[in-house]
């Protein structure tokens, strides 16, 4: 918090901050602006919702205090920059960014919001560090929608890889060390992202798909179609890096391709001996590296997806009930702090005292738990229980009001019925 404080215009509102960050640190079940406040003693949701929708601070500052907190911590030559979009699932039209499209978070088509975000990883750890909401045509092309989830002018619609370019050059103009980029088959079967990242002298290990075609000197083919072509002497079983159950060992293959830009241009060719699964990866480096280091690379996208699933189940990143463009950005920011402060924790602890033999390391999960209990603690006295129970009902029995009578005057129905 002494960190960012300069960014609130007034103490109110940086004090909100952080009771906001500690209650998506708490062990609530469900984290919003209204069991929050409760948790915390407050007498209403008041103060936090004000704090996400009208009070004066610079979400997108805090995010570069964010960034630079991540790095000075964190921060190694052979750091990774790892991008990847997830979605939550919404109810209704009016969320900013929402419609029906497919989310990785349910598996399929659903009316859902999703963003795509970058993470930073180093061998000490790795957190969140930008994010960028994505927004539809069918809300890009209807400005009175856009204006009033209070998308600010000249917010046009952008690809997910666009995004994720944006906020890529972003943390290398902040001076973020890192030497490659990683991402998943939508990055890498988008050919301006790769030649904007070649420009930019970083090396990438991005993902394609089975049907992608790869420039060979007798011309462009399936990715899929080198494979037979290989040698058995062309694969090397090397790990991925450890998983829950110990390394992750592949066979792993590369061919060298052409490439109209300078560096060194490959495709990287992934085989699960077990299942026979094939995976399938476009590789760029100013020099040359080993196969190693392509496979290090190609095993930290995961970080993302474990940066998701921590972010979700631990600080609520997903559970924000607001619906306007500023709100989510706010929202999301304080989130991805509140679990950049528990991954560099986690780190400190690992270094001040590391594990006795029969004990695992001490996870980010056991951290967290560990500082809601012996930290934040919760406020629950019996007048103040009552009065939180008091105030739901009465602000639900206000919503389901006005629900009824909407849809009594859509349907024409007499409400004394």
């Amino acid at each position: 918090m002494d960190r960012v404080r300069p960014r609130f215009a007034r103490y109110e509102s940086a004090r909100h901050a952080g009771a906001l960050m500690l209650g998506l640190l708490s062990g609530l079940d469900r984290k919003n602006c209204w069991t929050i406040a409760e948790h915390r003693g407050d007498v209403s949701p008041d103060g936090l919702q004000h704090l996400l929708s009208r009070a004066k601070w610079d979400a997108d500052a805090v995010r570069d205090d964010l960034r630079h907190y991540v790095v000075e911590e964190f921060g190694d030559p052979d750091g990774v920059l790892i991008v990847d979009e997830t979605g939550d699932v919404k109810k209704g039209v009016h969320t900013v960014g929402a419609q029906r499209q497919y989310t990785g978070t349910a598996g399929r088509i659903e009316n859902a919001q999703v963003a795509v975000y970058l993470t930073y990883a180093a061998p000490r750890g790795h957190a969140l560090i930008d994010r960028a909401l994505y927004l539809p045509r069918s809300w890009t092309d209807d400005p009175v929608r856009m204006a009033s989830a209070g998308v600010p002018d000249g917010v046009g619609f952008a690809t997910k890889p666009a995004l994720a370019l944006q906020m890529i050059l972003s943390a290398v103009k902040a001076g973020v060390p890192a030497r490659f980029v990683a991402g998943d088959e939508v990055y890498g079967n988008d050919s301006k992202l790769r030649a904007a990242l070649t420009d930019t002298a970083m090396g990438y290990v991005l993902a394609v798909a089975c049907d992608h075609r790869v420039p060979t000197q007798g011309g462009a083919v399936r990715a899929d179609a080198l494979t037979g072509t290989l040698p058995a002497q062309s694969w090397q079983k090397m790990s991925a890096g450890a998983g829950t159950k110990g390394p992750r060992f592949y066979s792993w293959a590369l061919i060298r391709i052409p490439g109209d830009q300078p560096g060194l241009h490959w495709l990287l060719l992934h085989r699960n001996d077990s299942t026979g699964e094939m995976a399938y990866y476009r590789c760029h480096s100013p020099r040359p590296v080993p196969l190693a280091t392509l496979v290090r690379v190609a095993g930290q996208r995961w970080k993302i997806e474990e940066s998701f699933q921590t972010a979700k189940g631990q600080a609520g990143l997903d559970e924000h009930q607001v619906r306007r463009w500023c709100s989510w950005h706010r929202w999301s920011t304080l989130a991805m702090l509140a679990m950049a402060f528990l991954a560099v924790t986690t780190a400190a602890e690992k270094d001040r005292q590391p594990a006795p033999t029969g004990l695992i390391d001490l996870t980010l999960n056991e951290l967290r738990k560990l500082f809601d209990t012996l930290t934040v603690g919760a406020i629950a006295t019996r007048e103040h229980v009552l009065h939180w129970s008091i105030w739901r009902r009465k602000h639900q029995a206000t919503a389901r009001y006005h629900h009824y009578r909407r849809r009594s005057e859509h349907y024409k129905i007499d409400l004394r019925l």
